[in-house]
C-alpha cells in the first residue's frame, strides 16, 4: 500500500520542496515528515517513509534515519495524547520523575506503553526546550510547565475526550 498526501497536504509538501534549490530536496525531508505524521494520526507508518523517499528522491533508509534520530517522530502508533515527559537534569531537578511516576500510576502504564483505550502514550524524551519553567510536558502539540503530580494528573483528568488535530504546520520555518 502506498502513501500519498491529500490534496491540501500535497500542495504543503510541494511548497516545502520548492524552498529548496535543484539538488537539495531532501533538505525538506523533516517538514515532509512532520506533515505526513500529522496526516497519518500521529506516527510515521513504514510507506509514508517511503512515500517521502521517492519524493525527495532519498533512499528508504536515509529517510528512516532521520525519522528515528528525533524523538518527534513515532515509528509506532501513539494514544489521541501523546505525553512526553522532558527527563534533562533542570526538569529531573524539579520533579520530573515524580510525574513520569504519577502518570504511570494515574494511567496504569509504564513509561513507553499506551492505554488499553488508546487515548495515552506515555514517553520520557530529551530536552523540551522550556528549563526555565522545570519541568515540563508536551501533550501532543502544547507544552505544559510548572508542573506538580497533582497538577498533572488534574490536567489529565480534564482533557477533552477526543483530541482535535491540529491543522497548523510545526515546520514552517
Amino acid at each position: 500500500m502506498s502513501f500519498t498526501f491529500t490534496p491540501e497536504n500535497q500542495k504543503k509538501a510541494d511548497a516545502y520542496i520548492k524552498r529548496y534549490p535543484k539538488g537539495r530536496q531532501a533538505s525538506a525531508v523533516l517538514p515532509l515528515l512532520d506533515l505526513a505524521q500529522r496526516q497519518s494520526g500521529g506516527w510515521l507508518p513504514q510507506n509514508a517513509l517511503e512515500g517521502i523517499g521517492n519524493m525527495l528522491e532519498m533512499p528508504f533508509i536515509k529517510v528512516l534515519e532521520v525519522a528515528s534520530f528525533y524523538t518527534m517522530f513515532n515509528l509506532k502508533p501513539v494514544g489521541t495524547y501523546h505525553l512526553q515527559v522532558c527527563g534533562t537534569t533542570p526538569c529531573w531537578l524539579k520533579g520530573a520523575e515524580d510525574l513520569k511516576k504519577a502518570c504511570e500510576h494515574h494511567l496504569k502504564i509504564k513509561t513507553g506503553e499506551t492505554t488499553k483505550d488508546q487515548k495515552f502514550t506515555l514517553h520520557e524524551v530529551e530536552c523540551l526546550g522550556a528549563c526555565i519553567n522545570a519541568p515540563v510536558v508536551q501533550i501532543n502539540d502544547d507544552y505544559y510547565e510548572n508542573l506538580s503530580p497533582e497538577s498533572i494528573v488534574k490536567l489529565l483528568k480534564n482533557l477533552p475526550d477526543q483530541a482535535t488535530s491540529s491543522s497548523e504546520d510545526a515546520s514552517d520555518a
